[in-house]
């Protein structure tokens, strides 16, 4: 590879060597173009050198592929002209640390030089807008009594109701509805600010304006964007909804987590968008700034493991200083909590989507680092024309001021949505207004509850009144604004208004090759930050293997029919060890389950590319423990000294291992939490034992025999003595085993959902909600029962691994 970069660098040197003559005779006439074109503002403001201009007109006559990869590139050697693609780690760290040295000043200033220079040449950038209208959600939840307390007694319940339809019996189940029909539109070029109690129903119109909707919720009403509805093209990959949850594997580190996401999302329009600017820019004689020119070819580049958009991004989120840390767990200590919820926001934003939908994205930060955040979303919607609806708990006055718009929710409806200047004005046309040392977004969501409602009554004159979220939902429907909505919502959207690209068709950003690709790097790339897990294996592998060589050791073994039942002893603990040995896949891959769900539902890659990859890796793993167990026990114990036997029992004992492994990952993938998934691999190693470790020998083989040799004899005895042929019959079905598990592997993760919680309410709270007080929190308590009901990462204790132990020892 070395040597293909240097020929390609010297072939550069020799094109811009060989050119430098005609261009020096054109240079005058380029400089005066050039000039005219500065004072129409079109071109770069900084001084060009002659020796500058005569790059840009190398750059311009090369093909369009190598243009759109070349550029101009400021190092400690002076200006060059580089191969966007071939830039180092240090050369894109210190570009940027050039770029962005104040990060709310310089990334507005980066921003409006990127839209200056579209617009100069009347490139339209892509744009989202959203519409909703009657949207209407319904959840069936389980009715309990009290507290739901995880018992046995519960859990029978629970399965027979069910499973069992009894005649006569009462349902209890019942139907809450989340979100009453809401409408609106989320325009491009805005940020909005969402608004509302714990519990209103912002987690499910982010997730429902995202396409992310639970499948077992009840949807009905219209969302389109751009006139596309939802089922007309891959809401996934044209929005992003960043979730609260921070879900990333914790042996991947933060500028490795970014990069990955990155690549699974491509570039969308940039390449599209760059090759047009550079076209009208060639055909216009138009010099762009050298930096900008940089930055968008390098970002536009699709397939790269690691590009200038993770350094962008770590750099205006602040995650530039621990972007070489891992994500961390319990076991491992990574970024601090705030560093995660970053993270997790920029996981998304490095992606093309022109439509974001954060829900708390700054849980777990300061309110510098938020406004900070804020800021750079505000830069982002305003100059990139994308559509940000962001949810908020409490939310500064400083960092409210940054939005344009404000949307307020209670109890599934929406109470204002319109801008944020006449909200106030809006309730103060109630009776109700905020005092002066009150937050806007505090006063805004205590006012719509019944309980702090009175403490702003201003109408002194008139007697206070209680005024329901209903009566404010109405209100608002029949004010200036909401019929304003109504009618854009109404509107019928003109797609030719629009960019043909904005809206995403294709499932998936890369092709089958380059997510197998990137998958298999990912598998590779955590198989070595847990080698120690692999290590540890091996040597508790090598002291089971000495500690069997002490216990079958050869000179203490004779050539006779008692002694033969060692022997075969011997093989059978042999096949426990390694059939036991792949019983840590199963805590392996459950820790990584709610990542795969989550990276599976947003369309980074499919199940099979993450399967295929995770099956493949664990042949070399399996080849290398039944080595080393062959190696040190085949000769000491005192087997057959003949090679091809020996290889045989490698083979065999390997084919053994991987069997083991692709049971227990199917066995994990099914169950999907560990506690389950340890239940059934033990009752599966149980089963397996039952019907395949006891050999009972027959009365009649007992008596010693001449015409054979011992050895087959005591096979005969136990009902052995089959062909040679067998054992490649035996060896095949033991890979058709595992072929089969990992079919199996792969379909769990395809169809199987994530592994949720059920939705619960009480009686008392159901009673409520049916009396006409409105569900209030109703959502919120359900998460919180559901969480102690059944938490998917409750089962990552010490069992697991003082399982793996006690099976080695």
């Amino acid at each position: 590879m070395a040597q293909i970069a240097g020929s390609e660098e010297i072939e550069s040197q020799r094109i811009e060597l060989s050119e430098i003559g005609s261009l020096r005779s054109s240079f005058r006439r380029h400089t005066s173009s050039f000039r005219a074109t500065s004072e129409r503002g079109s071109v770069n403001k900084h001084d060009e050198t002659d020796e500058n201009v005569l790059k840009w007109e190398a750059i311009d006559r090369l093909p369009t592929f190598e243009r759109l990869k070349s550029s101009l590139f400021d190092d400690e050697n002076g200006r060059k002209v580089v191969d966007v693609t071939k830039l180092l780690a240090p050369e894109r760290h210190m570009f940027i640390e050039r770029l962005i040295k104040h990060v709310e000043n310089d990334n507005l200033r980066l921003l409006q030089k990127l839209r200056n220079r579209t617009d100069k040449v009347g490139v339209q950038l892509p744009s989202v807008e959203v519409r909703y209208k009657n949207l209407r959600v319904e959840a069936e939840c389980k009715v309990v009594q009290g507290k739901p307390l995880p018992t046995l007694w519960n859990s029978f319940q629970s399965l027979v109701s069910e499973s069992v339809m009894i005649p006569g019996l009462k349902s209890k189940r019942a139907k809450i509805i989340i979100l009453k029909d809401v409408s609106g539109v989320i325009k491009p070029g805005r940020m909005t600010l969402l608004l509302g109690p714990p519990g209103c129903g912002k987690t499910t119109l982010l997730k429902a304006l995202s396409g992310n909707l639970n499948k077992s919720l009840k949807i009905s009403g219209e969302i389109s964007y751009n006139g596309y509805k939802l089922e007309e093209f891959v809401p996934q990959k044209t929005s992003a909804y960043i979730s609260q949850d921070d879900l990333h594997i914790p042996e991947m580190s933060v500028r490795e987590t970014l990069d990955f996401s990155a690549h699974c999302q491509g570039t969308g329009t940039r390449a599209e968008i760059m090759m047009e600017i550079n076209r009208r820019e060639k055909e216009g004689g138009i010099i762009p700034d050298p930096d900008v020119d940089t930055f968008m070819k390098a970002v536009a580049i699709e397939g790269q493991k690691t590009t200038l958009q993770t350094n962008y991004i770590l750099k205006i989120l602040g995650l530039d200083i621990c972007a070489g840390t891992m994500f961390g767990d319990a076991m491992r200590r990574g970024i601090s909590g705030g560093q995660k919820k970053r993270l997790t926001t920029g996981e998304m934003i490095v992606g093309p989507t022109k439509a974001l939908f954060m829900d708390e994205i700054s849980n777990g930060l300061d309110s510098s680092t938020t406004y900070q955040i804020v800021v750079c979303l505000q830069h982002l919607a305003h100059i990139t024309d994308a559509s940000i609806l962001i949810s908020l708990l409490q939310p500064s006055p400083e960092v409210f001021d940054l939005f344009d718009d404000i949307m307020l929710m209670a109890e599934g409806r929406i109470v204002y949505h319109g801008p944020r200047n006449n909200v106030l004005e809006y309730f103060e046309g109630f009776g109700f207004a905020c005092p002066e040392r009150k937050g806007i977004a505090d006063f805004l969501q205590e006012v719509v509850s019944r309980k702090d409602q009175p403490a702003y009554w201003c109408r002194n004159e008139q007697t206070y009144s209680y005024v329901s979220v209903e009566t404010f939902s109405t209100r608002f429907k029949e004010s200036r604004l909401g019929k304003e909505a109504n009618e854009d919502v109404s509107k019928p959207f003109t797609r030719t208004q629009s960019h043909e690209k904005a809206i995403s068709f294709n499932v998936y950003s890369l092709s089958k090759w380059a997510l197998f690709r990137a998958c298999m790097s990912r598998e590779i790339l955590l198989m070595k930050r847990n080698s120690f897990v692999y290590i540890f294996n091996s040597v508790l592998l090598v002291i089971a293997a000495i500690i069997t060589m002490t216990v079958f050791f050869r000179t203490r073994l004779k050539a006779n029919l008692i002694d033969a039942n060692y022997y075969l002893g011997s093989l059978f603990f042999s096949i426990l060890i390694l059939l036991v040995d792949g019983f840590p896949e199963l805590s392996m891959t459950v820790a990584r389950l709610q990542v795969f769900y989550k990276q599976r539902d947003i369309c980074f890659y499919p199940a099979w590319a993450y399967a295929i990859p995770a099956s493949v890796l664990k042949i070399p793993m399996s080849l290398l423990a039944s080595t080393v167990w062959t190696c040190l026990t085949y000769y000491v114990i005192g087997y057959s000294p003949e090679p091809g036997r020996f290889f045989r029992q490698l083979l065999l004992l390997c084919a053994t291992h991987f069997t083991s492994v692709s049971m227990f990952r199917f066995i994990a993938s099914v169950f999907q939490t560990v506690d389950a998934a340890i239940t059934m691999g033990s009752i599966a190693i149980l089963i397996l034992l039952s019907f395949g470790g006891f050999i009972i020998p027959h009365s009649k083989f007992l008596m010693t025999s001449t015409n054979t040799t011992i050895g087959l004899q005591t096979l005969e005895s136990r009902g052995l003595d089959f062909e040679e042929y067998y054992y490649w019959i035996s060896l095949c079905a033991m890979f058709g085993f595992a072929l089969l598990f990992n079919i199996g592997f792969v379909v769990a993760l395809s169809y199987f959902k994530a592994p949720g919680t059920r939705a619960i309410i009480s009686k008392e709270k159901l009673s409520q909600v049916q009396g006409g007080e409105g569900p209030k929190q109703h959502e919120h308590k359900s998460k919180t029962t559901q969480k102690a009901v059944s938490d998917p990462h409750q089962g990552l204790n010490i069992f697991s691994f003082s399982c793996h132990i006690l099976f080695h020892l």
